[in-house]
C-alpha cells in the first residue's frame, strides 16, 4: 500500500472515530467517550507520522532534482510531444508547477531536469 493510500485510509478511520466520539458525547456515554478519545489520539499520531514521512520523501526527491547539473523550462513545442523529448534525453525528469514537487521547487512553468544539457 502506498503512503498516499495509507494516509487516506487513516483519515477515513479518524473521521469515523471523531463522528462516533461526538455521538457518544451527545449520549453522555463515558466509557465510549474515553475509548474513542484514545482512538482519535492514536490515529492522529499515525497521520502526523505518515505526513512527516511523506514530506521527507518529497524533500529527498527535491534534493536529487536540484543536484542534477542541468535544468530548463520546457517550451510549448516540446510539451506537445513529451514522449519524443523523453526518448531523446536520457534521465530527463519533467516537473509540472502544479504538482507537490513543483510547488515545493516554486516553479512557474514546466521544467525539465537532466544530467546532460538538452
Amino acid at each position: 500500500m502506498s503512503l498516499k493510500q495509507e494516509l487516506q485510509q487513516l483519515h477515513n478511520r479518524l473521521d469515523s472515530a471523531q463522528r462516533k466520539l461526538d455521538a457518544a458525547k451527545a449520549r453522555g456515554d463515558q466509557s465510549m467517550i474515553t475509548k474513542f478519545t484514545d482512538d482519535v489520539d492514536t490515529l492522529s499520531k499515525k497521520v502526523n507520522s505518515l505526513r512527516g514521512k511523506q514530506e521527507y520523501n518529497v524533500n529527498q526527491e527535491r534534493k536529487s532534482l536540484l543536484d542534477m547539473p542541468f535544468s530548463r523550462e520546457i517550451t510549448k513545442a516540446e510539451q506537445a510531444d513529451l514522449g519524443k523529448l523523453k526518448k531523446s534525453v536520457k534521465g530527463l525528469v519533467i516537473v509540472h508547477p502544479m504538482t507537490k514537487m513543483g510547488k515545493q521547487l516554486r516553479l512557474d512553468a514546466m521544467t525539465g531536469f537532466a544530467p546532460k544539457k538538452f
